[in-house]
């Protein structure tokens, strides 16, 4: 990233590595209100939070009576009270901005058709994770996988660090964390609770954090697809200039997490995974002054 910086700076930066999306509809293309405030942009978004919640507790059954809170949260339906709440925020954001003229009918009805055309790929993969899911379930893959490991010589204490790798990989092939999610932590959880129930929540965690990184540096993922057309900078060089800051931070999580499952203690694999980070950005830095001077 340092490199692309520095041709910036130098205006040595070629064509090829900036994408030209005028030609395509998205919206950018669309006109900008005059009359939007900031409050247009926050209302809707604390409307979803708020309606996503309350469509969790109606789809958990809170409010029929029988059930307490953290119940409800349990039993949620995820996939439905998504649905409710979005329709709830678009719902609010309609009728925040038409009678206030700040768009026109047919703008928030474009603007609309575009949201749901960003979000279909989203869905798609989603949706497909969710039924890699419900065949796992219905061939009890977690059980399978948790049988393998008991029987096998593999020390349970690296079991999280193994984790955090193949969450990686894979969230990077797919191009989805929350896909990965969906895959992984049903059959890590199966896994944990026969053969090392002590470590299921440094499991889950180890689940979660491989499947952020290997999101974060895939290539088809929705994130970095967005943060370089919005950047306007070639899509590969996006993925090839963020994967070195995303790899140090990955490579001080892998060993975090090979201390929490010999130690079971988050403050010491916290802290050691924290000390090395600091050590890797102290060196990179110096190293980068002896290669390329201060600027």
């Amino acid at each position: 990233m340092a490199k692309f910086e520095r041709k910036a700076r130098h205006n040595q930066i070629t064509k090829d590595a900036v994408v030209d999306n005028s030609h395509t509809e998205d919206f950018s293309n669309k006109p900008v209100s005059e009359k939007g405030k900031v409050y247009d942009l926050l209302i809707p978004i604390i409307a979803l939070i708020i309606f996503s919640v309350l469509a969790m507790l109606y789809t958990g059954g809170y409010f029929q009576g029988d059930k307490s809170l953290f119940q409800a949260f349990g039993d949620t339906v995820a996939t439905k009270s998504l649905v409710l709440g979005g329709f709830g925020a678009v719902l609010v954001a309609f009728f925040l901005f038409i009678p206030r003229k700040v768009l026109s009918l047919q703008s928030f009805m474009d603007g609309s058709i575009l949201g749901v055309k960003a979000m279909a790929l989203a869905c798609v993969i989603l949706t497909f994770a969710w039924t890699i899911k419900g065949v796992c379930e219905v061939l009890a893959t977690g059980q399978y996988v948790s049988a393998i490991v008991k029987d096998s010589n593999l020390p349970v204490m690296i079991i999280p660090a193994i984790v955090f790798i193949i969450a990686a990989l894979l969230a990077f092939s797919i191009g989805t964390s929350w896909g990965t999610f969906g895959i992984l932590i049903p059959i890590m959880i199966e896994v944990s609770t026969h053969a090392a129930p002590e470590l299921l929540v440094i499991n889950i965690a180890a689940t979660l954090a491989g499947s952020v990184f290997g999101d974060h540096c895939s290539p088809i993922s929705d994130t970095t697809i967005l943060s370089s057309t919005g950047a306007g900078c070639n899509h590969i060089d996006h993925v090839a200039t963020q994967i070195p800051y995303a790899a140090v931070v990955a490579v001080a999580s892998f060993v975090g997490f090979l201390v929490a499952g010999l130690t079971q203690s988050w403050i010491l694999s916290f802290g050691i995974a924290l000390i090395l980070l600091i050590v890797f950005l102290v060196v990179l830095h110096r190293r980068s002054i002896m290669l390329y001077g201060d600027e």
